[in-house]
């Protein structure tokens, strides 16, 4: 689950990762998506460059303990 708000500024940055991920299935690079969607803040721009899900992690061990 992608953040809702940048961890050091406070910004509600979620409702934009939809549209960033379908900007870099695009062919956009990550500058050029971020740039697009008004993402300015490099604490901002650490959130989207950094995620990474896990999810499907998660979601192995569901069940498992018990």
């Amino acid at each position: 689950m992608f953040p809702v708000r940048c961890f050091t500024c406070g910004a509600v940055i979620a409702h934009r990762y939809e549209d960033y991920k379908k900007l870099l299935d695009a062919g956009k690079s990550e500058k050029e998506a971020l740039d697009e969607l008004g993402i300015r803040r490099y604490c901002c721009r650490r959130m989207f460059l950094t995620y990474k899900s896990i999810i499907k992690e998660f979601a192995r061990y569901h069940g498992a303990v018990g």
